[in-house]
Parts: structure tokens; C-alpha cells; sequence
């Protein structure tokens, strides 16, 4: 039933103004429209990103992915978003991981992970 529509991600913050410049100047994307106070809206890459401060609230990042994007290029990627400022996460144990934080699953999927502001865990993969 969902299959041909649009998907829309949220993705929950403290701070609009850090986060406004997160996702627009390091990340690049392109703001669609403010509709502050309740969500500065981007698009990423074709779907909307609803970027929602939570105000006082207490936020609480999963340590999970929450959002991701596939390029055809991981390697370039990263040093593109490394240049920009963003920071690869290093895990320990069984996820070995090259210099540049990209980790190859068994299948040969290529992911780097890294966080925004507020904790929420992102990623970049090549497919």
C-alpha cells in the first residue's frame, strides 16, 4: 500500500540552530523550508528530511542508524564529508574498519557511520 509513495524521515534535535547548520553547511542539503517551531524541513536527496527540535524535552539517541545515504563512491565520500568537518565513528571488536572509519559486511556493502550534533546516529554506505 506504501510501496509507490514518498518516505519522509524525522529525525529529533535540542538545538534548531546547530542543528540548521549540521544538516545544511556540513551536510549540504538544501533547505526546503523553515517551518520552525516545528521543523526545519531539507531535502536529502530526493525525500524530505524533517529535522523536529524537541525543545526541553529529553532526547535520547538510539545507538542505531537512524538515517543513511548510498553513494556510488564511499571513499570519496567520506573524505568529502571529512574536509567539511564531520567526524567517523571507530568501533572496537568485531567490525574491523579502515583508517577513514568504512567497514566492509561480508556480503562487500561499504558503511561509515558518524553522528550529528545531538547524537543521532548517520551513515553513508556504497551498495
Amino acid at each position: 500500500m506504501l510501496a509507490s509513495l514518498k518516505p519522509i524521515a524525522f529525525i529529533g534535535v535540542r538545538d534548531k540552530e546547530r542543528a540548521r547548520s549540521f544538516y545544511g553547511e556540513t551536510l549540504g542539503l538544501r533547505l526546503m523550508s523553515d517551518e520552525l517551531p516545528f521543523a526545519l524541513v531539507y531535502d536529502a536527496g530526493g525525500f524530505m528530511l524533517r529535522v523536529t527540535p524537541v525543545g526541553n524535552q529529553e532526547l535520547r539517541p538510539v545507538q542505531f542508524t537512524v538515517l543513511g545515504w548510498e553513494t556510488p563512491d564511499i571513499v570519496a565520500t567520506v573524505k568529502a564529508m571529512q574536509e567539511s568537518g564531520v567526524k567517523f565513528e571507530h568501533f572496537g571488536g568485531g567490525m574491523p574498519q579502515d583508517e577513514l572509519g568504512i567497514w566492509t559486511a561480508p556480503n562487500g556493502v561499504r558503511v561509515a557511520w558518524f553522528k550529528d550534533p545531538d547524537g543521532n546516529t548517520l551513515s553513508v554506505s556504497q551498495h
